[in-house]
């Protein structure tokens, strides 16, 4: 019995599906009191990512991971090193595809994470820098790791304050190249009253101060970037929502 080839199909019905699903508000509040409740027990700080802890949701791991495969950046920057995994996650990717460099960037990259990151058997593909990740010394560090011609992608997940990300939004958005990405992380705070937002870690972000907030100011700054739809409309139990920003022209 031969089958007709349906891969176009399969593509369109998962763009449709997405688009549906980015329309259901509904099951999204769903999602994000289901988030919320994970919370409790730590659940991004439950993952690792080739033995390095990756303080992620699966979710956003699988859409990153699209994402490069689909763009296949030279250099990909991220601000937030943590414990390496992330790092180490798009490193990885890169391996596979056969080139290019991930940018660890961090105002306190700590030893231990440090030993994790640079012994691993993909930090022949990271490239760590310490300091302020909007400070001129450091931002003419980051350039300086950065080819001529290279496609460049950015991942911002450091502090995540409305204004500090604003000013990473500002310094690292003009690197990302045409048809490169350039993501925002835990955009979901923006969704959050203060009631709602998790009291037990150091620093405390809700609606108004944090990720997605600074995210629309950027977008009314620049015609650069768009928010994509398709990518976006999936990310249900995510704590990037909204986050996933296409360059669309240089």
């Amino acid at each position: 019995m031969t089958h007709s080839d349906d891969r176009e199909e399969f593509e369109r019905n998962k763009i449709e599906q997405s688009l549906e699903l980015g329309k259901d508000a509904a099951l999204f509040e769903r999602s994000k009191k289901m988030a919320l409740e994970l919370d409790t027990y730590d659940y991004s700080y439950l993952w690792s990512w080739m033995g390095v802890p990756i303080i992620q949701f699966p979710a956003d791991v699988m859409a990153t991971q699209e994402v490069i495969w689909n763009t296949k950046p030279d250099v990909i920057i991220e601000t937030g090193v943590a414990r390496g995994g992330s790092v180490i996650f798009m490193a990885s990717l890169l391996e596979v595809i056969g080139k290019g460099k991930v940018i660890g960037v961090d105002i306190d990259i700590r030893a231990h994470n440090r030993e994790s990151i640079e012994n691993h058997p993909m930090s022949k593909r990271v490239a760590l820098i310490e300091g302020g990740s909007v400070d001129d010394d450091l931002l003419e560090r980051v350039r300086a790791e950065i080819p001529e011609g290279a496609r460049v992608m950015v991942v911002l997940d450091s502090d995540h304050s409305r204004d500090h990300v604003l000013a990473e939004c500002r310094a690292y958005g003009p690197m990302v190249t045409e048809g490169c990405y350039l993501v925002v992380a835990d955009t979901l705070v923006g969704h959050l009253t203060e009631d709602e937002a998790p009291k037990k870690r150091s620093q405390v972000w809700y609606k108004g101060n944090e990720p997605l907030s600074a995210l629309k100011d950027y977008l009314d700054e620049t015609d650069r970037f768009e928010v994509d739809p398709v990518l976006n409309g999936k990310l249900v139990l995510s704590s990037s929502p909204g986050g996933y920003l296409k360059c669309r022209k240089a």
